[in-house]
């Protein structure tokens, strides 16, 4: 015997259907905020890009030093790194400037940096070290994974500068990299939490991958919930599809500098 599709059972025993989850700014749980990146921002530095995922905005610039940190010297590698603050109005409330260099900015900085390092080949341009700078003018979410997909553009800004000083040896990115956050909110995996959404998830994610599709970092904490192995499938299944919209975002700004690799077929 044919069973009756779910609404009309429903109907028929009136049994509420569940409610669909509504967002705050209107958004479908698999929608990415308003995503902008400028070039060029900063002319003082070699690279620099301001990046805008919906109310929050960082500012990335990139510096090249012609030094190595001395663990590097004598080893014919550079190297990328990157720090990480947030102006004091940046949020609410003022954050004092003393606590911008407490463990969270350590935290996030070294992401970023290890997040670039992963699609850059430090034997490409001598000893030489870039550093990101990750300022944060406004925060509502996602700032380290909006740093990230910004620092990616000022890290490639830098190197087309020292390519056109002469001092590339060979292409310095294996590929794009970027980042996104995902979460469960109301019982509902969604793409890109603003701070509303973030301070009150069940589960908080980031997730960086190279524009190949690998694995970069997965950073999930169950903040008053625990997860299921098919939750987790599904929250990367979202930041999966919201990173090819990074992805494109990138390689429109820097596919014709010959420094980006292809895009995977």
């Amino acid at each position: 015997m044919t069973r009756k599709p779910r609404a009309i059972r429903e109907r028929e025993e009136g049994t509420p259907a569940a409610a669909v989850l509504e967002r705050g700014d209107g958004r479908g749980v698999r929608q990415l905020r308003p995503f902008r990146i400028e070039r060029g921002v900063l002319p003082p530095a070699e690279g620099s890009a301001m990046v805008t995922l919906g109310r929050t905005r960082v500012l990335c610039a990139a510096t090249v030093e012609d030094r190595v940190p001395p663990w590097l010297k004598g080893k014919g590698k550079g190297w990328v790194t990157a720090e990480y603050a947030m102006l004091p109005r940046a949020t609410k409330e003022r954050t004092p400037r003393s606590s911008q260099t407490g463990g969270r900015a350590q935290e996030i900085q070294r992401l970023i940096g290890r997040s670039l390092r992963a699609v850059t080949d430090l034997t490409a341009f001598g000893e030489r070290a870039i550093v990101i700078d990750c300022d944060v003018l406004e925060a509502d979410g996602g700032t380290r994974t909006a740093a990230i997909n910004g620092a990616l553009v000022a890290l490639h800004d830098a190197l087309v500068v020292l390519s056109n000083r002469g001092h590339l040896v060979k292409p310095p990115l294996r590929d794009l990299v970027g980042a996104i956050s995902v979460g469960i909110v109301g019982g509902a995996p969604m793409l890109d939490l603003c701070y509303q959404e973030d301070a009150g998830a069940e589960v908080d994610m980031n997730v960086v991958m190279t524009g190949a599709g690998r694995f970069v970092e997965v950073q999930g904490t169950g903040e008053s919930a625990s997860f299921t192995e098919a939750e987790l499938r599904s929250m990367l299944g979202l930041a999966r599809a919201g990173l090819r919209r990074v992805f494109t975002i990138q390689r429109r700004l820097l596919g014709d500098s010959g420094l980006v690799p292809a895009a995977p077929a």
